[in-house]
């Protein structure tokens, strides 16, 4: 079943992100918008670019959200008034090649499989008489030849061992 969702996470190295000097010199609050936009933009694929619009959205105080935003600017671009994230463009844009290729190599796959079951019917019979073919689907279970053994019927000897004798005899109620 084809699932047209978006993908629901990306991949972030944070050992890469952390190495950088823009990102060590940056305070506390500038480093949580940094990953709080980032997250937007994710699910959002973009956040407004408007201090007022973008605090009120994020729950935060404008005067916050105005004095640590052109510190995370460099990390994003500004498109139609909004603010987006090239890096997770690129990467959704990625991660949508990387699906397309598989669906793509799931239908030949399909088509190869579904090949190999196929045969062409014959026009002989009642239907279509301009040619066009028909597949008929064969099943692939075969009826074994082999014939089952005959059935062997267990017979009761008598057991020769006291403890046997004394438990029949108790199940029995003798």
């Amino acid at each position: 079943m084809a699932q047209s969702r978006d993908a629901p996470a990306y991949q972030e190295y944070p050992a890469n992100f952390m190495a950088r000097i823009q990102y060590r010199v940056m305070s506390l609050a500038e480093r949580g918008l940094l990953l709080t936009l980032r997250h937007e933009c994710w699910v959002n694929k973009q956040v407004p670019a408007d201090p007022c619009t973008l605090a009120r959205m994020l729950g935060y105080e404008v005067n916050e959200v105005s004095a640590a935003l052109p510190a995370v600017m460099p990390y994003f671009a500004l498109a139609g008034g909004c603010i987006v994230c090239p890096e997770l463009d690129a990467y959704r844009a990625h991660l949508e090649g990387i699906r397309e290729r598989q669906s793509q190599g799931g239908r030949q796959g399909a088509a190869k499989t579904n090949s190999k079951h196929t045969k062409p019917l014959t026009n002989d019979g009642p239907g279509d008489s301009t040619g066009d073919p028909r597949v008929r689907r064969e099943s692939l279970v075969q009826l074994s030849s082999v014939q089952p053994s005959s059935i062997q019927v267990l017979s009761e000897t008598p057991v020769s061992d006291e403890w046997v004798n004394e438990y029949d005899s108790a199940s029995n109620g003798y």
